[in-house]
Parts: C-alpha cells; sequence; structure tokens
C-alpha cells in the first residue's frame, strides 16, 4: 500500500490535501501531517513514506532544505510561491502545486505518483520467464538487390508461400527468403506467430479480427494494414476467443 506524509503550517489545508487525497487515491494511505520542517524529517525517517508532499515556507526547515535530506521519498511541492519552482525540481521534484490547488490539477498530480509507483522490475523474475519460454527467431537475412540485410522478426505482418521460397511481408516492404513455411514456423514463437492456413503465417500481435461470410470462410483483418488472410477451419480453433 503506498503511503505519503503532508507537511505544512497552514493546518486546515493540509486537512484539505490529506482529505482530497484520499478521495482521489483511496489506496494511498496519509501517515502523518506535520506542521514544520523537523517534524517533518523526524516523521519521515520513522515512517519512511513513498511520497511526501511539502510546504516550501515553514518554520524550523524549509521544504528545500527538507527534501534535501531525502534519499527514498518522492517528493511534491505544495506551495503558494512560484518562485521556488527551479529549485524545487533541481530537488527532483515529482510535481510544484500552486496553492489553492484545483481539483483537475491535483488529480493530475496523482495520476503521475501512480504511474511512480508502479512495482520495481523483478530482473530475475524476467530472465527465469526468459528462460523458460521460447526465444524463436529474432532476425532474418533477406536480399534486396545486391544488397543483404537484416530484417526484425518483430516486424513481419504475415509470411506466405510462394512455390519454393517464402514471402516476408513487414508493412512498407516484401522479401523472399529460401525457407518453407514448414521449416520456418517452428523457429518462430509461437506465442507471437501461428499458421492460419496451408499458405500463411500471421504476427498474432497484429491480428485486429476475424470475420466470416455468407459462406461461412473466415478471413483474419490486420490492423493498420489492407491485408487479410484467409483463416482455414483447421486452424481457427486458436482464434475462437476472439
Amino acid at each position: 500500500m503506498p503511503t505519503a506524509l503532508i507537511a505544512d503550517d497552514e493546518p486546515l489545508l493540509a486537512a484539505s490535501l490529506a482529505e482530497r487525497l484520499q478521495a482521489l487515491w483511496p489506496e494511498l494511505q496519509i501517515v502523518a501531517v506535520v506542521k514544520n520542517g523537523l517534524e517533518a524529517v523526524a516523521e519521515i525517517n520513522r515512517k519512511q513514506p513513498d511520497f511526501v508532499f511539502l510546504d516550501i515556507r515553514m518554520p524550523g526547515l524549509n521544504g528545500l532544505q527538507v527534501a534535501s535530506t531525502l534519499h527514498h521519498a518522492r517528493v511534491v511541492f505544495v506551495t503558494a510561491f512560484d518562485e521556488y519552482a527551479i529549485s524545487a525540481f533541481e530537488n527532483a521534484a515529482l510535481d510544484y502545486l500552486l496553492k489553492p490547488v484545483g481539483d483537475e490539477r491535483l488529480a493530475q498530480c496523482v495520476a503521475r505518483l501512480q504511474r511512480e509507483n508502479k512495482p520495481s522490475v523483478d530482473f530475475g523474475a524476467l530472465i527465469s520467464r526468459l528462460q523458460k519460454e521460447p526465444p524463436g527467431l529474432a532476425w532474418l537475412t533477406v536480399g534486396l538487390g545486391d544488397v543483404t540485410r537484416l530484417v526484425a522478426v518483430d516486424e513481419v505482418l504475415f509470411f506466405q508461400s510462394a512455390d519454393k521460397y517464402t514471402e516476408v511481408v513487414t508493412t512498407h516492404e516484401r522479401h523472399l527468403i529460401r525457407t518453407s513455411l514448414k521449416e520456418l514456423l517452428p523457429q518462430l514463437n509461437p506465442k507471437s506467430f501461428a499458421q492460419v492456413h496451408r499458405a500463411y503465417i500471421v504476427n498474432l500481435h497484429v491480428v485486429m479480427r476475424i470475420e466470416r461470410d455468407l459462406l461461412g470462410r473466415q478471413k483474419i483483418e490486420l490492423k493498420n494494414s489492407s491485408h487479410s488472410l484467409p483463416l482455414s477451419r483447421s486452424f481457427a480453433a486458436q482464434f475462437r476467443q476472439m
């Protein structure tokens, strides 16, 4: 659960801010509301909040001085004075709110804090997941005239069988490779590519919808593309949830 501390020497404004934050972000726990900079530092060290809302002009230590002591908490300055904005962002402030803070402006701030509060990436879990998932083919070597270059597999919309070759179709280009669909399919990540017809393999990430005509024939419409691909009944099961 995310936590926050509010420091403001005007008790009514501090209480109002706490109430409005709770309304906008019910999961946010206000762990302390203090009225000066010295109390703020003490409570921040004791409660270790995720976010700190600091007035700038406070008795004892001002908000900028409090912010300079922080190591982990993220700061939002709430002040009636706009001349401190540059100093505030030099102190890595997430936001700078001018009093009186309107509801829309406060909502924008809360949305920013919620993005910041996303859990950090667990790199160990990611590596473990990558090791479990088939990596799949990442690049294709294609010829264009006398030039040979690489095409990222993720950029491919679909592969189409063309006699002894396979046509590689991207948003803006077409290429031929000397690999049959049968040989190509096992090399592709099954979470990204699927065969949908004896002559087609499609990138699942670009599938927009499946359409059926009056005779029951199905076709696949692609996102941001004029291409449509036939969908054979023998391959249709994987799209029943679409």
